[in-house]
């Protein structure tokens, strides 16, 4: 599908169609999760899904629906905890069973919904709980003399 796409649209065009699509996959996995009995209990569902989509496709570079090694490596150095290849492989590992090379939305909900403290569930919700607890000031900052310098 995606060759059909180079060819047809170009540039920005493609990669909104290729972003579009995506964004219908990961809504499509969300309404499996919804409808799971295993999750019934969990508090704030949809508004918890609703933002793990948006950090999924935030982190999935090459929008396929798998974040590969160097996603990850980009995601941790955004989130400011560079990490190794090695540990990066081992996160991975932890997240997909050692299944896979990637992380799969589905693979990354799970995580994120689940008991286990997984290393990348610790550092996505550390990220998370750093954004709310410093709201960032806004306009320009506020004029000072020179008394008040140290």
């Amino acid at each position: 599908m995606s060759v059909a796409l180079s060819n047809r649209f170009q540039g920005g065009k493609a990669f909104g169609l290729l972003k579009a699509r995506q964004e219908r996959r990961l809504a499509e996995i969300n309404r499996e999760f919804l409808c799971d009995q295993k999750y019934s209990d969990e508090e704030n569902l949809p508004e918890k899904l609703a933002a793990f989509k948006e950090k999924y496709m935030e982190f999935d570079l090459n929008n396929e629906g798998e974040i590969d090694l160097m996603s990850l490596k980009r995601m941790m150095e955004k989130l400011g905890v560079p990490k190794t290849h090695l540990e990066m492989k081992k996160m991975i590992s932890e997240v997909t069973g050692g299944v896979s090379d990637t992380i799969s939305y589905r693979d990354f909900v799970n995580m994120m919904l689940g008991k286990r403290s997984a290393v990348l569930k610790l550092v996505m919700m550390f990220e998370g709980k750093a954004n709310e607890s410093s709201p960032k000031p806004v306009g320009p900052p506020p004029e000072r003399d020179i008394a008040s310098l140290p």
